[in-house]
């Protein structure tokens, strides 16, 4: 029965994808799919409310549809609906597409639950390492950002809305979200997969600099 609708939910998410920017495509959410089987294997969770909020966490990602934060929940609730899933379910399963995204780490919520950090973990897991210097690089060429300005330096301090219309350096991005990732893991399996990925970046970064100063 969960099979069936998981491969449902597949079907659903590749074609509503089939034309999304390249990070945040069906790939993306495969990735995330992955990495969320990965770390439930170490935490006591319901297995299709992760299962079914990690498929469909970007299924209407807000920066793609001028901000606004009501289109996915939307699109996931109509769909769960239509394939008679339980409201209980649809109910978690929403609260795991509200409150999953960093929103520039102001974002306070009074929900939690472990399969909505089980989801979190894995979605920030695709944010880091190789591919997530790929996305952050991918995303910056999208918005026709530039990739380094030593005279901007990143902002730590940005409002919720400053941070989704930023159209600041890619650099910048590692500073504002990516290297503050890892401490911000939920789970034990997410804390160490973060590290690497992380450690992987910080030099990458290294390395970056040191080609824009010509040294290497």
């Amino acid at each position: 029965m969960h099979q069936k609708l998981i491969d449902e939910t597949i079907l659903f998410v590749k074609e509503q994808l089939k034309n999304a920017e390249g990070g945040h495509d069906w790939f993306h959410i495969e990735r995330v799919y992955k990495s969320t089987r990965l770390i439930s294997k170490t935490e006591k969770v319901d297995q299709l409310v992760v299962a079914l909020g990690a498929l469909l966490h970007d299924i209407a990602d807000s920066k793609f549809h001028g901000g606004d934060e009501t289109i996915g929940p939307k699109i996931a609730s109509d769909f769960l609906e239509s394939k008679g899933v339980a409201s209980n379910i649809i109910d978690h399963v929403i609260k795991i597409i509200e409150n999953i995204s960093f929103k520039g780490g102001h974002k306070t919520s009074d929900f939690s639950s472990p399969e909505l950090a089980v989801v979190q973990d894995a979605d920030r897991l695709d944010a880091l390492g190789a591919i997530g210097i790929a996305r952050t690089f991918n995303y910056g060429g999208f918005k026709n950002n530039t990739l380094y300005d030593p005279g901007i330096l990143p902002n730590l301090q940005m409002t919720k809305e400053e941070y989704k219309n930023s159209n600041a350096p890619t650099i910048n991005h590692f500073y504002e979200k990516l290297l503050l990732l890892k401490d911000k893991m939920n789970t034990a399996t997410g804390q160490k997969l973060a590290l690497k990925r992380h450690e992987f970046m910080e030099l990458y970064l290294e390395q970056f600099y040191a080609e824009w100063e010509g040294n290497s």
